[in-house]
């Protein structure tokens, strides 16, 4: 955390306790605080933590629930908790459509310490329906270029432990089920997320391996935070491996030159949306186009090629030098 005057930090730190604690019927401990103030950031003891929780809680509606040990702290029933008063009404629209895009893309601590935002910007957008911003959430929609699938399903806790070792540069131990099915437990490097429509896939190195592979997240049965951190490697990029073609799955990142013919029909929306920015038209009639472009060959060009069926012939493929 950048250096801060320490009464401007310890008043962040109140802050940010406050928006921790959340609302009844749901409790949060002090150690379940201590542990995400450090997530935040902050360099502060648990005893600390305690102290600052005992005097929010004579000045503030926050109640503490000493039935059982650990105690639980939360908002009383008809408090407001804390206001958040400088979210504006649009703010508040771009904040509840941000969320939606970035559930599975943020780090699961960064997630929760913007749950008070989130909040207060649903109370916004959806506090009346006469608001044009509850309106717009109606008049917009990102829709997928192919059939809709629903999302695998993640265990929450798997996605926090992932997610917290790729945030904090640590090892994971997990255990992978494959599509076959067959199970292995290894430990990993995690490197970056990728959100693939409804698939979120983890790049990751084997340890002891320097080559990249790619898992998907809703196949990890288990997975462990190790307490041994590392390097991000200095010849990892996602961009770069994203351009190599490596997220069309069954890639070693090798470009073609791909050459074919196409229904004008079928083809026209690759006259404005071309497939890469060395596509050609080599050839054009009232019928069909015939196209050329550098792209990676891998398994998502297959099933590219594959939706056009019959519209679709005469395809030529030459690969391309590294130097090319």
């Amino acid at each position: 955390m950048a250096n801060r005057p320490k009464d401007i930090e310890a008043t962040l730190v109140l802050l940010d306790i406050l928006r921790l604690i959340p609302k009844l019927p749901r409790k949060i401990t002090a150690n379940e605080i201590h542990e995400k103030l450090l997530d935040l950031g902050y360099a502060r003891t648990l005893r600390s933590t305690q102290r600052n929780l005992q005097s929010l809680s004579e000045y503030f509606e926050i109640e503490c629930d000493m039935r059982c040990k650990p105690y639980g702290y939360s908002w009383q029933e008809r408090s407001k908790g804390l206001d958040i008063p400088i979210l504006t009404e649009q703010q508040s629209l771009m904040l509840t459509l941000a969320e939606q895009q970035l559930k599975h893309l943020l780090p699961t601590n960064i997630m929760s310490s913007m749950k008070p935002f989130f909040e207060q910007a649903h109370r916004k957008v959806y506090g009346s329906m006469d608001r044009p911003e509850y309106e717009w959430l109606g008049k917009v929609r990102s829709m997928p270029t192919s059939l809709p699938l629903i999302p695998a399903k993640i265990k929450e806790d798997i996605f926090s432990t992932v997610s917290t070792a790729l945030y904090q540069n640590h090892y994971l131990k997990i255990e992978y089920q494959n599509q076959s099915g067959k199970k292995h437990s290894a430990d990993i490097m995690p490197l970056a997320l990728v959100q693939q429509g409804p698939t979120i896939y983890l790049v990751v190195r084997y340890e002891g391996f320097d080559d990249n592979r790619i898992l998907a997240l809703h196949r990890i049965k288990k997975a462990e935070l190790s307490t041994l951190t590392f390097k991000r490697p200095k010849d990892f990029s996602l961009k770069q491996y994203e351009e190599e073609g490596h997220l069309g799955f069954g890639s070693s990142g090798e470009k073609i030159r791909l050459t074919f013919s196409i229904l004008r029909s079928a083809g026209f929306h690759l006259t404005e949306t071309p497939i890469s920015r060395d596509q050609m038209i080599l050839e054009e009639s009232e019928d069909h186009y015939r196209i050329q472009a550098t792209v990676a060959e891998n398994d998502m060009l297959e099933w590219w090629l594959r939706k056009f069926g019959d519209d679709i012939w005469d395809i030529e493929r030459e690969k391309v030098s590294s130097q090319g």
